[in-house]
């Protein structure tokens, strides 16, 4: 062979070898980038219901609990497919918090009001109507779900879906959930397991504050153990594996409400949104809603040094000031820090959000104050009271390991993939 070709078949091999390196190239996770493409044996439960499952809404009247997130692959909206399909009746649609089009912020009440697209009524269930009327149900034979949640206890979509499934078993209706991915992957659990004292809409049931479940897993848990007995169908999806985080399937990233923008703030999220419990900013009104924290009485690179000190995994913290342009402190200069994750699957949000209002209180115990909504959001009443007595986040984690590990048990029963 000519010494011409044997170089060029040498270089077609390194070629080969070094564009075969860059598509297994590692994204810092121990897991290969996909660079975002489509997974072809990956359907969410939308696709499924429309491709395999259609008999359970052919024919019959159709109500839809849905928001932004709820699209297919393609970004197609549910209520436009539904809409448009000559095999369905699409009849009303419900808004949880945020509303259907996801234009409202956190507890503002979305009204009654016609959908320009479809011509369809929306009714919402936030605000004063949170559970689905008789009435709102008039023409409906079968009530649709399909909303993606973030894996947080107190993300209120959760019992929206709770307080439908109630109402489909008090009128007599089938409840069909979509099933979606858990963002932050489905097999870390975290944080205490909410007392049924402290209940309320950001925490209806005895689940942790990370669950590790989707909204399917989290029905079909909700509707036996908690007595809803509803007639529920869960439409599973294709191919999702339980230690795949949002980017590691493909999707694309609805942000499923205002002040839930990317997939890094939804990992910070079940520490990180605890601040709202107290009087420092959790970053509403930035665009980086809970990765910035801070207050107008914090000294930001005091705060960042401590917090670093602390050497928690996963995480570093670096000083930063913002002037939140709506919520608390807004028009005020605050102070803080920015929670950057370094490697996400080390990371641990309840403990680190633990970490950092702990630590906010004790290097400014006169002018830091935690709310008795703090009570809601962790789950408890000992936890802010340890804060203010100076138990460690090492004795709290001692104190609900035990609770902890039973609901994992329970759990168990309830997981689909």
């Amino acid at each position: 062979m000519k010494k011409w070709m044997i170089t060029l078949l040498t270089a077609v091999l390194v070629l080969s070898s070094l564009s075969a390196v860059l598509a297994n190239h590692d994204n810092g996770n121990g897991k290969s980038n996909d660079g975002g493409k489509k997974n072809k044996k990956f359907a969410i439960g939308v696709e499924v219901l429309l491709k395999e499952k259609k008999n359970l809404i052919k024919g019959k009247k159709v109500g839809l609990i849905t928001n932004p997130t709820g699209v297919d692959q393609e970004l197609n909206s549910i209520v436009d497919l539904l809409h448009n399909d000559p095999d369905v009746s699409l009849t009303a649609l419900y808004g949880p918090e945020h509303g259907v089009r996801g234009d409202a912020q956190a507890g503002q009440y979305v009204p009654y009001y016609i959908d320009e697209v479809t011509g369809l009524p929306v009714y919402s269930l936030y605000g004063s109507t949170r559970k689905p009327s008789p009435e709102m149900l008039e023409n409906v034979d079968v009530l649709l779900f399909d909303i993606q949640d973030v894996g947080t206890r107190f993300y209120t979509y959760i019992y929206t879906m709770a307080l439908a499934m109630e109402a489909a078993k008090e009128k007599g209706i089938p409840f069909i959930v979509l099933d979606r991915p858990n963002p932050l992957g489905g097999t870390k659990v975290e944080g205490p397991v909410l007392d049924p004292e402290f209940a309320s809409f950001v925490g209806q049931y005895a689940i942790p504050l990370r669950h590790g479940m989707t909204v399917g897993e989290l029905a079909k848990l909700f509707n036996r153990e908690f007595g809803i007995h509803a007639d529920l169908t869960v439409v599973e999806m294709k191919g999702w594996k339980r230690d795949s985080y949002y980017d590691e399937t493909g999707l694309p990233f609805v942000l499923p409400s205002p002040n839930m923008p990317t997939l890094e703030t939804a990992l910070v999220y079940p520490g990180a949104a605890l601040i709202e419990g107290t009087n420092a900013s959790e970053g509403r009104g930035t665009t980086k809603p809970f990765e910035l924290i801070g207050a107008p009485f914090i000294n930001s690179t005091e705060l960042a040094k401590k917090l670093n000190s602390l050497n928690l995994p996963g995480v570093i913290f670096r000083s930063a000031s913002f002037t939140p342009t709506f919520s608390k402190h807004s028009g005020k200069l605050s102070h803080g820090v920015q929670i950057h994750i370094t490697d996400r699957d080390a990371y641990q949000p309840v403990e680190t959000g633990l970490h950092i209002v702990k630590t906010i209180h004790d290097l400014y115990p006169e002018s830091f104050s935690l709310t008795a909504f703090f009570d809601n959001l962790i789950g408890n009443g000992w936890i802010r009271q340890g804060i203010m007595e100076g138990m460690t986040v090492k004795e709290m984690k001692s104190r609900w390991e035990a609770e902890l590990k039973e609901f994992k048990k329970l759990r168990n029963k309830y997981l689909l993939y």
